[in-house]
């Protein structure tokens, strides 16, 4: 066994964020699925509504663990507030009891895909796409690691292609996942101890995909998108969790890097 390779099949705390739907929401549940009775699911997202849709998934197949939700916006969250949300979780419950911590940090938005990249001239539009996707994603692994600091702990950034290649009309998007992406490489760097992976889920049929083929200004992008939906090729939630897990599972890569659904 690959000394990266996470076993699931323990009593855990297990933080996802985006969960209440996508692939945030199926990562939640099979995780979930796995981890032994006393284990804590934190389950982040907007949509109240959405994370109690998750909490019954992960209960009709796991009803031994237990499992909080915070609706919170993540656009700028404190660090005195993702404090508070992490240490409530954790009020009837014994840090000491978990063997592992396991961090998804799926939250993320598109950004405006109708304007060309020298087009975003204000500083407002940067500035609210980077404090969603970057900034507070990295404030709050901060305060994972810092609650978790003598656990085992597992870093899973949900990332993209578009973390490595440009796409035409995506440049918010591309910019903030290659930013979010080498913030983890740093921290793998830094932390040996930490298994961390930078997940990409591959061309998966959301509510993202279905925005860039209905309003993307680069046509092209616009009928490769569309040509993969209606040719049903677009990657299921279900696939790529399935990859996802089996990668973690069997942990042969190299701590930060990047792995793809179809590598």
């Amino acid at each position: 066994m690959s000394s990266l390779a996470v076993d699931l099949n323990r009593v855990g705390f297990l933080l996802v964020t985006g969960a209440s739907r996508g692939i945030g929401q199926t990562m939640a549940v099979e995780c979930a699925k796995e981890l032994k009775p006393g284990s804590l699911v934190l389950l982040l997202a907007r949509s109240a509504a959405g994370l109690e849709e998750t909490r019954a998934q992960i209960l009709r197949e796991n009803d031994r663990v237990t499992i909080v939700t915070a609706s919170v916006d993540l656009t700028e969250p404190s660090k005195e507030e993702l404090e508070g949300i992490i240490g409530k979780s954790l009020a009837n419950s014994s840090k000491e009891s978990f063997e592992f911590a396991l961090a998804i940090h799926n939250v993320g938005t598109l950004g405006d895909v109708t304007k060309w990249a020298g087009d975003l001239d204000t500083q407002g539009i940067w500035r609210e796409h980077f404090a969603m996707n970057v900034f507070s994603v990295a404030l709050l692994n901060c305060v994972f690691l810092a609650t978790f600091e003598k656990h085992q702990k597992v870093v899973v950034n949900v990332t993209s292609k578009a973390a490595l290649e440009p796409f035409s009309s995506m440049s918010l998007y591309c910019s903030s996942r290659t930013a979010r992406e080498m913030y983890f490489r740093c921290l793998a760097a830094e932390n040996p101890s930490i298994v961390v992976l930078n997940y990409s889920p591959g061309p998966v049929d959301t509510d993202m995909a279905e925005e860039i083929r209905t309003n993307s200004i680069d046509v092209q992008l616009k009928s490769t998108m569309t040509n993969l939906f209606t040719d049903g090729k677009l990657v299921t939630r279900s696939q790529t969790t399935k990859k996802f897990l089996q990668v973690l599972k069997e942990g042969n890569f190299t701590s930060g890097a990047h792995v793809d659904f179809y590598d």
